[in-house]
């Protein structure tokens, strides 16, 4: 039997996902070939191996230290407004690396399809994974195909590792925060978690709201052309930006000051918070970074953020001062002050 014989569509249902394409044989390797070899790129020369086979020339002379990350996706939908499953495991692991001072390279990618997934779906998936690995210049080289029976999974999971290169005399660490250090954000807050919000239907908005799922790689690079001496760098990821400054705060014994004026978050999103009770501050973004940098050089490393199209709103938005250690206070729009603590539970679950 055929692929084209196994998926074709009977009494007018699409071509679907069967359990037999996940059992190692002819359909498997068939499936891989049409969906995955054919749209990451071409085999080598020699076949498909068990491991990417990978030059190391250009290793030599990029950096002095690998950096290797994972992360698994389990969003719910698939797709929503700005992406979809495809593009946020990409956009996440190149962020992962980056926001360590890395530049990607290369990423795997393992896929758990639930058994009636319509092919066209993985088709849709694997398409915005290869335009999302172009625009971020890294290659998937890699992976893995798993097929689990209906109801053992939701649709389809998708796990990325990636691994880039760290230039030499970058040393970026969340131990690192100075007093003195301006806190550097590169745009509207929780657009994600409001998108997800949003595509679920769960409520009659009346503007719809867009992820912010890029990928941060060729921001990051002009950041450390303005100032290779970034002491603290991270993606504002599932607990948001309020996760990010106590994570911060605890590891280098500062305290972080943020002013809530200067935190920017558009009207949709606000209004969706105001609605479920939610905190901008712990919502999830997928094209967001926090950077601590010395106050000397804060001005140039904003003027580089601003840019560039993934920081054209970038702001200051607070500074590090001693004490409270391992504290973070906002400063509210009403003249007082309170913490900001750690995110307790899951705000929305599903969201990356």
């Amino acid at each position: 039997m055929s692929i084209a014989d196994a998926f074709a569509p009977t009494d007018d249902r699409e071509r679907c996902i069967t359990l037999a394409h996940g059992s190692g044989g002819a359909l498997m390797h068939e499936l891989i070939h049409e969906v995955f070899v054919g749209t990451f790129g071409a085999a080598p020369p020699g076949g498909l191996e068990d491991q990417a086979r990978l030059d190391l020339g250009g290793f030599s002379t990029g950096g002095d230290r690998l950096a290797l990350t994972t992360d698994s996706y389990v969003v719910d939908p698939l797709f929503f407004p700005g992406a979809d499953i495809g593009k946020l495991a990409v956009c996440g692991t190149v962020n992962d690396l980056a926001v360590g001072g890395a530049q990607p390279r290369y990423l795997s990618c393992g896929m758990i399809i639930e058994e009636g997934l319509p092919v066209a779906v993985l088709q849709r998936v694997a398409a915005s994974m290869k335009q999302a690995a172009d625009a971020a210049e890294v290659a998937i080289v890699t992976g893995d195909t798993k097929v689990v029976p209906r109801g053992a999974a939701d649709k389809l999971f998708i796990n990325t590792a990636g691994v880039g290169l760290i230039p030499a005399g970058i040393e970026i660490a969340a131990a690192q925060a100075r007093p003195g250090d301006v806190l550097i954000i590169n745009g509207h807050l929780g657009d994600h978690g409001a998108a997800i919000v949003d595509a679920r239907g769960e409520l009659a908005l009346e503007h719809h709201i867009e992820s912010d799922c890029q990928a941060l790689n060729g921001l990051v690079a002009v950041m450390l052309a303005a100032c290779a001496d970034i002491h603290c760098l991270r993606d504002l990821t599932r607990g948001g930006l309020a996760t990010v400054l106590n994570e911060f705060a605890r590891d280098s014994g500062v305290c972080l000051r943020i002013e809530e004026t200067a935190i920017p978050v558009r009207d949709p999103v606000r209004a969706l918070c105001e609605i479920l009770g939610l905190d901008p501050l712990y919502l999830a973004n997928e094209g967001k970074l926090l950077a601590v940098v010395p106050a000397t050089a804060s001005a140039a490393v904003l003027a580089a953020m601003q840019a560039h199209p993934a920081g054209q709103d970038s702001r200051i938005i607070g500074e590090v001062v001693e004490r409270p250690a391992g504290r973070v206070i906002l400063a509210t729009a009403f003249g007082g002050e309170r913490l900001v603590d750690m995110l307790v539970g899951e705000q929305l679950p599903r969201i990356c």
